[in-house]
């Protein structure tokens, strides 16, 4: 883990969040760029022409249904909760973060990371330590069509209509309702750190409904 610390001093990056707004963002712009992958962002790779820089999964649900696709489909480093190491063979690709209970912002991942209630903040900070100026939020739509009380866990029963691709979430897959307003404090924490450090958190995400981080037209990035 240690060697990922301050390997892309200066250097900006991009997070695919996972909401429907991915599949109207011309991500082809992208290869070549530094990206962050989430969960089951290699449902994504053919449509988006090339394979995330690094991946991060902390869900135990996501971690246990999807083990053989993270394992086999996800060829580039990966961060994954130590929670759920049994489930993975140890690797040099893959590195297994800790966790905690007390909402902090982490700049050092040889401690416990605080989740937040979203593996997007867990990104956040992995991108911190890797010594990224500037992150450039996409996908991140911070909306649910399904709604019920945070953190329940349900079964699908039709096509997911919250995330990029329908399979995402489908029919018979068990996952956990969002908790936005917890993700917001989180969020809230990843902007006043980066920005503590002359350092910036960007959100070029179509449609989104976020509003801690400044917006910025993702057409003009490049």
């Amino acid at each position: 883990m240690a060697s990922f610390s301050r390997r892309h001093i200066g250097q900006r990056c991009f997070i695919l969040g996972n909401g429907p707004s991915l599949r109207d963002t011309n991500l082809s712009r992208l290869s070549g760029e530094i990206t962050f992958g989430l969960n089951r962002i290699y449902l994504m790779e053919k449509l988006m022409g090339f394979k995330p820089s690094y991946y991060v999964a902390v869900n135990p649900h996501v971690l246990e249904q999807f083990r053989d696709d993270i394992s086999n489909k996800v060829q580039c480093p990966k961060f994954i909760s130590s929670a759920m190491a049994h489930h993975f063979e140890e690797r040099d690709d893959v590195m297994f973060f800790d966790h905690q209970s007390i909402p902090t912002f982490q700049t050092n991942l040889l401690d416990p990371l605080w989740i937040g209630a979203t593996v997007t903040y867990v990104a956040m900070q992995i991108a911190f330590y890797m010594g990224f100026q500037q992150v450039i939020l996409l996908g991140v739509d911070h909306s649910f069509t399904t709604q019920g009380k945070p953190h329940a866990l349900v079964e699908s029963t039709c096509a997911d209509p919250n995330h990029f691709c329908a399979d995402y979430f489908g029919q018979g897959i068990r996952w956990q309702l969002p908790d936005l307003a917890t993700s917001e404090l989180a969020y809230s924490l990843a902007r006043y750190a980066y920005s503590q450090n002359g350092r910036e958190i960007l959100d070029a995400t179509l449609r989104g409904h976020l509003t801690i981080f400044p917006k910025v037209d993702y057409n003009q990035l490049f």
